[in-house]
This record gives C-alpha cells, structure tokens and sequence, in this order.
C-alpha cells in the first residue's frame, strides 16, 4: 500500500470509475498527437499494474527513457483533470460558476463589456441561490473592473449599489471564516487528544471559545453562517463530553439541511458529517429508537446517486455507517453479532485503502478490538491492539492511552500475571502518566491489579468488589471517568463480580433500559469519532 500512496499520478489511475477512464480516452483521442498516444500508453500500463512499480513500468514501456517518464507522467496527470473537470463540471455548482466566470473573463479582455456584464449578473443570481459568497466576491470584482473601464448612463447607481454590496458580502465572508476557523480548531484539538482531560483542558477550551466566538453569533441568518456555528458548538460539546448539548447542536445541523435542501448537493459532505454527529450524540444519550430512525435515514441516503455521485461522499457514508452499527453492537452488548460485520468491514478497508487516513484506521481497529474483548476473544483482540500501539502514529493520544490499558486488561482476562507484574503495568503507567491520562478510575485499576497478583480466589473476589464500589462512587465525575469514553469500566468489573459475561452485563442493561421507556441513562462509552 505504501508504494500505491507514493506515486501521485498512479493514486489517480486508481482511483477511476470505467466510467472516467473511457471519457480520458475519447478526450485524448479527439485531438491526438504522436505525445498523446504515448501517454495513453502509459496510462494503459500504469493501470494494470497492481503496485506502483517504476522499473517494472518501463520495460512495458519500451519505446519510453527513464528521463522522458517523468515528462509523460506530468503530461498524462494535467490531461486525467482536464478530462475529469470536462465530464464532472455539471456535478459541481462550484466548477459551473468558475466556467461561467472563465467565460465572463474571456469577454471582458476581448472588450465584450456588455456580454461579460450578462454573465456576471446570470453568475450573481446561481451564487446567491446557492449561498455562494465566495463567488459573489469575484463577480462584484471584475463588475467594479468593468465600471472602470467602459462608461455606461447608470454608472453612478451602479458604483453605490456595487460598494454596498462589496461591503455585505466581505462582512458576511469575515464571519465565515472566523467560524470555520474556530470550528476547525476545535476538531483538530479533538483529534490531537481526544476529550478534555482535566479541569485546566475545560478551561482553556472554554476560553479559546469565547474568544474566536462572534459576538453576533446568535443571531445569523445565513446557511454558511449558522453551519459552521453549529459546527463549532459540537465539537465544542463533545469534547467537554456535554452531550446534551452535542444533540442539540448536532440536530441543529441536520436540521439546516432539511430547512434548505438545495444545499444538500452543494455540500454533501457536511450533510453526512452532519447524520454521523447525529448518530453518535445519540449513542451518548442511549437514544435507542432515535439512534435507529437516523441510521435507516443515513443507509437510505447513502444508497442514492447523490451519495455515490463522488468516491469521498462514498467512502465517508460507509465509514459513519458502519462506524454507527459497530456502536450499536457496543452499546446493546450484542458483540458476537457485531463480529459478524468484520470481515466484511476489514475487505472494505483493504479495497478503499488509498481514501482512508490513519485516524479512521485507527478507530475502527480500537471498535474491532473493543468487540473481541467484550464477546472473550482476548487474543484477537490484542492482535488489533498491536496494531495502533505498533503504528506509534502522531494523534488521539487518549486512543493510544486507552489501546494500552485494554491491551493489559486483555492480558489479565487471559491469566498472563507475570507479564503483567514484570512490565506491562509500570509500562502502561508510564505511558498514560506522561500523556495525562490517569484518572482515578485508570489509577484504581492499577491498584487493582496490583492487589490482585498470586491472591487466592474469594480475596480476588473482594478486590473486585472494592473496585467496583470505588469507581461507581465518581461515576458522575466527567473527568474522572473519561475512560467511560472508551471502555465500559463498570461493566466489565460487575462481569467479573457476579460471574456473568461482559456481553450478558451490557445486553442486560439494555433491555432494562427498554423497559423503562429510556427515562435513565446508564454512564457507557461515548462515541470514538
């Protein structure tokens, strides 16, 4: 895979329907040079090729030099997007008002002023439709360029009309820019470290907020706006681990979407950001039913030409969707189920390799590894442990922390004490001390086990109890149980206290909490993003 990745030109090969690939050759075909065939040539080579292989591309090569491939390789790549722009400008309302204005340009230099000036007001008209400010900036440009230049009877109105809405639109961009600034931050701050660790994160979250928040927040009205401020107050809510909030604000953001759905094929990609959010501020909740009705909406959606129209709408569908029927199975306790979905979930991810990023690897492997563990597959769990504490990648430290704690707990279910005792669990310690990830339910469990070693059976027993009693006593303390983000601490001892499998304990839960009409939410695991 790494060899696939390396090479740009092979990663875009590869990444084309037949569909694309036919369009490139009609495109080249029609207007064919003796350079142009050698470059379908070399597309044709480069796309039988499994792995990108440059000395084995060469000898299919014969009739190209090692110093002329790199030329071909340019040529070839500059041809696959402009084929690619041509077959996909009617997809993208961006790519018909870059056309539209490519052409007002071309106008104006041939001094066209009154053709151009037709364009930009037909441009003007699509962008506000569609919400598109940063269209109407460059339109109003070229406008003022035009007044300069060519003199017409009603150049006074329209100088002011356009300075005003210069200043509209350039008001309205600064706020936009200022809340996808802030919204941005605030993930990225998730996916660096996870939840907010301690009293001194909340604080310092809390005040990077007020600080980039627009002091008009409250009462914008346009879609991007409005978009991007609810954006912030999820990730805002999520990581603070407020998760009233986070479904409010993740409904919020759904909701602008069924209250403008012109704007789902404009911005489909924050559209299904929007029902994974949903999703999972739902499986924070325990909103069973309400958890079931958004995923029906999302696998309904993600059948539709619009979800399968571009390879990113695709892909992310079918990460949030199986991310959310993983969480399903965690949160009922219904593992052996959920294990089912696996090898299909690990073909997927071995097929779609060239879209995925290291932090979705990531997390499904943890989910995988969470579901071995609880259906007492404790070996294979560890084998999908490995592999996030064997990557040593540079992001969701919590993730790194809680890989390694559920790693030793996967040891102890096993009966591997002296690996434990010798130097798993200083390691572990270690690990998360430096990463200011103990809590006292971490600092517990460490008691635990160490209490625990080469004790006879019924002293075990109590040690458990004891633990069990310690940690239900903070099981409301936000930051003192964040490890309930990751694993089901409490569970997982009263599995242990009253010899029933972990699977049991959770499903238990579950249907109790069916029982009541879901009035009580039980402190589980929230949703790895």
């Amino acid at each position: 895979m790494p060899n696939r990745i390396s090479d740009p030109l092979f990663q875009l090969i590869k990444s084309l329907q037949k569909s694309e690939k036919r369009n490139f050759k009609l495109y080249i075909k029609r207007s064919s040079a003796k350079e142009d065939l050698k470059i379908i040539q070399l597309f044709d080579a480069m796309d039988k090729l499994a792995e990108y292989d440059e000395k084995l591309l060469l000898k299919k090569l014969t009739n190209v030099g090692k110093p002329q491939l790199a030329n071909l390789k340019t040529h070839l790549y500059k041809q696959l997007l402009a084929s690619l722009r041509l077959l996909k400008s009617s997809e993208s309302i961006d790519m018909q008002l870059h056309e539209q204005l490519d052409h007002a340009r071309i106008l104006y230099n041939k001094g066209l002023y009154h053709q151009s000036l037709k364009i930009l007001d037909k441009v003007k008209g699509m962008a506000h439709t569609y919400n598109q400010e940063s269209f109407l900036i460059q339109v109003i440009s070229l406008e003022k360029k035009i007044e300069t230049l060519y003199i017409t009877r009603s150049m006074v109105e329209k100088t002011e009309e356009l300075i005003v809405q210069a200043n509209e639109v350039n008001e309205k961009r600064m706020v936009i820019t200022q809340l996808s600034n802030l919204a941005l931050q605030l993930y990225t701050w998730y996916i660096r470290n996870g939840h907010a660790r301690n009293e001194e994160d909340e604080k310092g979250i809390k005040q990077y907020f007020r600080e980039h928040l627009p002091a008009n927040a409250q009462s914008l009205t346009g879609f991007y706006e409005r978009l991007y401020l609810f954006q912030s107050y999820c990730w805002y809510a999520f990581v603070r681990q407020d998760f009233i909030m986070y479904y409010r604000y993740s409904q919020k953001w759904l909701d602008l979407f069924d209250e403008q759905p012109l704007m789902i094929p404009i911005e489909t990609g924050h559209y299904v950001k929007a029902l994974h959010n949903l999703l999972n501020a739902h499986f924070d909740l325990r909103n069973f039913e309400k958890f079931q009705v958004v995923l029906k909406r999302f696998e309904e959606f993600s059948a539709t030409p619009l979800a399968n129209q571009h390879d990113i709408f695709r892909v992310h569908s079918f990460i949030y969707i199986y991310s959310a029927k993983l969480n399903w199975h965690l949160m009922t306790g219904t593992f052996k189920e959920g294990l089912l979905l696996v090898p299909e979930l690990e073909a997927w991810l071995e097929k779609e390799a060239l879209y995925l990023d290291k932090h979705r690897i990531l997390v499904f492997n943890y989910k995988m590894a969470t579901l071995f563990f609880g259906s007492g597959d404790y070996e294979t769990s560890i084998d999908y442990l490995r592999r996030i504490i064997d990557d040593h990648v540079d992001m969701r430290s919590d993730l790194q922390c809680y890989a390694r704690l559920l790693h030793m707990m996967a040891h102890y279910e096993l009966g591997n004490l002296e690996l434990i005792e010798g130097s798993l669990i200083r390691s572990v310690y270690r690990y998360m001390a430096k990463m200011k990830n103990l809590t006292v339910i971490e600092e517990e469990m460490f008691k635990f086990l160490r209490h625990s070693f080469h004790r006879p059976a019924h002293q075990v027993k109590t040690e458990l109890k004891q633990f069990l009693h310690s940690i239900r006593q903070v099981e409301k303390s936000r930051f003192e149980t964040r490890s309930f983000a990751y694993l089901d601490m409490i569970s997982w001892v009263e599995s242990k206290v009253y010899e029933k499998p972990m699977s049991k304990v959770i499903h238990d839960k579950y249907l109790q909490h069916k029982r009541k009409g879901g009035v009580k939410r039980e402190q589980q695991p929230v949703a790895v993003l």
